[in-house]
């Protein structure tokens, strides 16, 4: 009998609000598989220049090069087919083609690791994000400490008015916020 090697490929998604540690914990597990000397790509959408072009950036400096891309198709166009793990940044500003492209990669054998938004600044879930952690065989959700009581935090607080979902920005335009302190737009007095 012929044992027939299988690589078997999975999903896994890190969540939270902003400033929770979801880019740095992308980082922390890609550095890992680049130590193990696994093939690594990793990608972001071309929306977020806000730290670097060319490099996903966590709020505490940390950085890996990466590949900025508009569109989940320009991503799948990109990919080394000697690729094992693929890390994605920021995949809240993808379009709704990343899940499928996600579990593409996965099928192919691919270890996936998607951060991004669960929640957008209103306090709705951030598409496609609810929707990778539904196929995603490892969730991990990420809190910040909100800057107003010092609780968990798992909302993203934003400071400008606008009606626009997404505004790229960080400290200054956003802050985390725990339930208690959040007040969304909708809610707020």
């Amino acid at each position: 009998m012929a044992l027939i090697k299988t690589q078997l490929g999975w999903i896994e998604v890190i969540c939270g609000s902003m400033f929770s540690g979801k880019s740095e914990e992308l980082i922390r597990r890609l550095r890992r598989a680049i130590i193990a000397k696994q093939r690594v790509q990793i990608f972001k959408p071309a929306i977020d220049d806000r730290f670097a072009v060319a490099e996903i950036v966590s709020h505490s400096e940390m950085r890996l090069p990466s590949t900025s891309v508009s569109s989940s198709e320009e991503l799948l166009g990109k990919l080394d087919h000697r690729t094992e793990v693929v890390g994605v940044d920021e995949a809240q500003f993808f379009d709704a083609g990343l899940v499928a492209a996600c579990q593409r990669m996965a099928d192919q054998g691919k270890r996936v690791i998607v951060a991004g938004l669960d929640k957008d600044y209103r306090g709705n879930p951030f598409e496609p994000i609810p929707s990778l952690m539904a196929v995603a065989e490892d969730v991990t959700k990420t809190l910040a400490i909100c800057v107003r009581c010092g609780s968990p935090a798992n909302n993203t607080q934003r400071l400008v008015e606008s009606d626009e979902r997404v505004i790229v920005g960080a400290q200054g335009v956003y802050e985390a916020r725990c339930r208690r302190c959040f007040e969304p737009p909708d809610r707020a007095d």
